[in-house]
């Protein structure tokens, strides 16, 4: 049965880490550490390869550093490091909470698009007091192929019955701006964890969710 779209009213999208919650240089420790303990030679180069993706897609993309071992073993020794001491604090993007809520309070639907875990989700988005405003999370596990792929944000669409070209995406990496673009989507870079030149991508680039508001006629979102 064709689902009823909601063709006036745009939909929010917003990845998590990074863009709701500056958590990448405690995700690029992790790796790290896994990449030290097998010997892996890493520079920041190597390490911003896993930024906006799935761990799992990196690391099979890079299973020859890891000769023998298996990606349910590697993603598991990762998660073992996450209560490491010394981990650079997780705090929430400025102003990312407030946009949410303004999102929210305009009546517009709003989800959630991560390459993280459901659990770690969940958790994030309570710890910034939004999680009560979402519609759906598309998770790590939700999707057959992670971010450059537009997999996920077609399915936070489909799941709120909006048509991609009224949904605009707020993204910080190369990989989940891609995702969005490719879905059809307007796109918000947020340079949290790149250069605002990297994100050339982006129908609009800020520095944070500041003084962002909702809606965004500036990238002629076709809902507004």
């Amino acid at each position: 049965m064709a689902t009823t779209a909601r063709p006036r009213m745009g939909a929010a999208l917003f990845d998590l880490d990074g863009t709701l919650v500056n958590s990448e240089r405690r995700s690029m420790a992790m790796w790290a550490m896994l990449l030290d303990n097998h010997g892996v030679v890493h520079d920041e180069v190597v390490l911003r390869g896993f930024m906006g993706r799935r761990g799992r897609d990196v690391l099979t993309e890079r299973a020859h550093l890891f000769p023998g071992k298996r990606i349910d073993d590697l993603i598991e020794e990762v998660f073992s490091f996450h209560d490491h001491p010394g981990l650079p604090e997780i705090v929430p993007v400025p102003g990312a909470a407030e946009l949410v809520r303004r999102v929210a309070a305009y009546g517009s639907p709003v989800a959630v698009v991560t390459s993280a875990g459901r659990d770690w989700a969940e958790e994030r988005l309570a710890q910034i007091g939004v999680r009560d405003l979402l519609e759906t999370i598309v998770s790590a596990h939700d999707v057959t192929v992670g971010k450059p792929d537009p997999e996920g944000f077609l399915l936070a669409a489909t799941r709120l019955s909006v048509d991609p070209a009224h949904c605009v995406a707020f993204e910080d990496s190369i990989a989940g701006i891609a995702a969005a673009k490719a879905a059809g989507m307007a796109c918000v870079g947020i340079a949290t964890t790149h250069a605002g030149t990297e994100l050339a991508g982006a129908d609009l680039v800020v520095a944070d969710l500041t003084g962002v508001d909702w809606p965004l006629p500036t990238i002629n979102d076709p809902a507004v």
